[in-house]
């Protein structure tokens, strides 16, 4: 094991894989308790579909996929809030039909320039290699952003997540909480795509936050094992993905489904022996 760590940590694009790619799984674990628990989980989904499809229009003209994708994504968020609350057009409705129609936009017009070639695919399922250091000091610094007003406006949004009405009736600005909400959800995906891929970005948000309410039932250990059960996976993602020469956005993903199905199983065997 420990020349197995040697030999994982003399390669220097693993190192900013584990930097990098651990910063986000963090970001996408604590965001996403919120979304799920405001039944808004699928937003992550809807969003790495439309990062897909503004990047392969940056590629086709030669653009920065990066710097073309953050704004596309942040609007798309906007209009994902707005639609879900002042249309009929409600949460999952209103993720499907973003996510359908930017990933068939960004298909048709990849297969029109460029074709599926090894660039894409990268962001399709993701690579490790595909990870440079400007994408580290990305994650670094999106990392400290989230956490950092995660922390901060941490019992604001405690409040939105399980009463936004009695919040706003309260004074509370809930739109805007929302809205920033949805920021940092748009920022972490598009960071992750790079990494993970957008096909699977979206499981760094549900799974961690599924796998913890499984065993905890209170909303600050939900978070605290949440960012603990992401991190775990995610380096136990990145040995097997090294030991078995395997896809790293694939490997993190599995990893995240053997841990929720070992958190339902304790979830099921605690509430047996508790009656709860």
């Amino acid at each position: 094991m420990i020349q197995l760590l040697r030999d994982l940590f003399s390669y220097s694009f693993i190192i900013r894989a584990l930097i990098g790619g651990s910063l986000i799984a963090l970001c996408a674990a604590l965001l996403g308790v919120n979304l799920v628990l405001k039944r808004f989980s699928m937003i992550g989904d809807g969003l790495s579909h439309v990062g897909f499809g503004t990047l392969a229009i940056a590629m086709a003209l030669n653009l920065s996929p990066l710097i073309v994708s953050i704004p596309v994504v942040v609007i798309a968020a906007f209009l994902l809030l707005r639609m879900s609350s002042e249309s009929d057009i409600k949460g999952d409705a209103a993720v499907a039909l973003f996510s359908s129609s930017a990933l068939a936009l960004g298909i048709l017009i990849t297969s029109l320039t460029s074709g599926l070639n090894t660039d894409v695919t990268a962001y399709m399922f993701g690579s490790i290699l595909a990870m440079s250091k400007t994408d580290v000091y990305i994650s670094i610094g999106l990392g400290v952003v989230v956490i950092s007003l995660y922390i901060f406006l941490y019992n604001r949004i405690f409040a939105i997540t399980f009463d936004e009405s009695f919040s706003f009736a309260a004074g509370l600005h809930t739109r805007r909480y929302n809205s920033l909400l949805a920021v940092l959800t748009a920022l972490t995906v598009v960071a992750g795509m790079r990494f993970v891929g957008v096909m699977m970005i979206s499981s760094l948000i549900i799974f961690p936050a599924l796998s913890s309410m499984r065993i905890f039932k209170t909303y600050r250990p939900v978070v605290i094992f949440s960012a603990v059960f992401s991190l775990v996976c995610f380096f136990i993602g990145i040995i097997a993905s090294f030991v078995w020469s395997a896809p790293a956005g694939a490997s993190i993903v599995t990893a995240n489904l053997i841990g929720f199905g070992m958190c339902a199983l304790i979830g099921f065997i605690k509430n047996k022996n508790f009656g709860t």
